[in-house]
């Protein structure tokens, strides 16, 4: 394949891959091929993106863990300024990986992607002062379909990067922190999701 490195089941998970592109630099800067529809299926990666998103968060924000339940997405992911830490779960009923996660830290030098497909929870933990985040999704947005996951769920054991704090029995962040003192900042919704004994299957 031409433009992309691809790494396939990450972490042991089917279907979750690191793609990193190739970066053409020299003394001006840099030039690189962003998403090559050819190059993903050359790679074995037959996806039709309709939607690009971009988001911009500041230092502590934790978005997630979110999914959509009757209209699941396929997502990719990538930084392209600042630095997150990217996590998905694997939520598919039948997969021999449920409940699994894995992590990958995304950031403009790096400028490594992230694929995730259908069936998994997805969310970030943001570790700059500021990230600007962008993903191209496989669907659209269906207003009322989000659903999500604890992001501390202790049955899960995500570990987050750069994080103290203890599990209370619950997804509110207070008493969590960055080791620099930034506490975690959340959406009200993403306070009160369940662990993944409650929580949505595909």
């Amino acid at each position: 394949m031409g433009q992309i490195t691809v790494e396939k089941n990450v972490g042991g998970i089917e279907g979750l891959c690191v793609i990193t592109p190739a970066v053409h630099g020299d003394s001006r800067g840099y030039f690189m091929e962003t998403y090559s529809q050819r190059d993903m299926e050359e790679a074995g990666l037959n996806i039709t993106f309709v939607q690009d998103n971009q988001s911009c968060s500041t230092k502590g924000v934790l978005r997630g863990l979110h999914f959509q339940k009757q209209y699941p997405q396929t997502k990719l992911v990538r930084v392209i300024k600042g630095r997150v830490f990217d996590v998905a779960v694997d939520l598919r009923s039948e997969s021999e990986t449920y409940g699994k996660w894995y992590g990958v830290e995304l950031t403009e030098e790096n400028k490594k992607q992230f694929l995730i497909p259908k069936g998994f929870a997805h969310g970030f933990l943001v570790l700059s002062d500021v990230a600007e985040f962008c993903y191209k999704c496989d669907d659209f947005y269906h207003p009322n379909d989000e659903g999500g996951l604890a992001w501390n769920d202790p049955e899960i054991g995500i570990v987050w990067p750069e994080l103290k704090g203890e599990y209370k029995g619950s997804a509110d962040p207070e008493g969590y922190t960055l080791t620099d003192g930034t506490a975690l900042n959340f959406s009200e919704k993403d306070k009160f999701w369940s662990g993944i004994k409650d929580t949505f299957r595909f």
